[in-house]
Formats: structure tokens, sequence, C-alpha cells
């Protein structure tokens, strides 16, 4: 489970800088608001996974309240995802 969880981890962080990187300025400077669609469907499922999986871990793993919380809010942070993936998961893993 730890590792599905990392994996939808670094690709929920990937969708997020592809999101707001690129799609969200194609959509609004260059007036292409095509790529935007996909890139945020894609995005909103992977964020929906991260959740439930965080979820899920955190409680196979008896982790607290208080860890969940840093996990759900790294989840709206750039880059916050890929920090928990070095901190939180790669340790646990090894």
């Amino acid at each position: 489970m730890l590792k599905i969880f990392s994996l939808t981890a670094l690709l929920e962080g990937i969708s997020y800088l592809l999101l707001f990187g690129i799609g969200m300025p194609l959509k609004y400077v260059a007036q292409i608001p095509e790529p935007n669609i996909y890139i945020g469907y894609a995005h909103g499922f992977l964020f929906i996974a991260y959740v439930a999986l965080a979820v899920m871990v955190c409680v196979e793993r008896k982790w607290s309240l208080k860890t969940f919380i840093i996990l759900f809010i790294a989840s709206l942070l750039p880059f916050g995802t890929f920090y928990i993936d070095k901190k939180y998961l790669k340790p646990q893993m090894a």
C-alpha cells in the first residue's frame, strides 16, 4: 500500500505542476483552454486518490491525525507531495 501511495503522491505532484505551470498559462495567456480540461481531470482524479490512500495508509500504519493533516496540507502546496514522499514515505520503505 505504501508503494502505491508513494507513486500516487509523485503523480499528484506532477499533475499539480502541469495544471498550474502549463495548463493555466495556456488557458489564460494563450487562450488555449483544451489542455487544461484533460490535465484538470487527471489532477482531480489523482488528488482524490492521494487523499483516499493517505487515509488508508494512516490507518494501516497507525499514523496520527497530525500526520494525516500534514499529508493533506502537502497535497495543497506546490512540491508538497514530493516533500512527503522524501520525508515520510521513502524512509518507511527502506
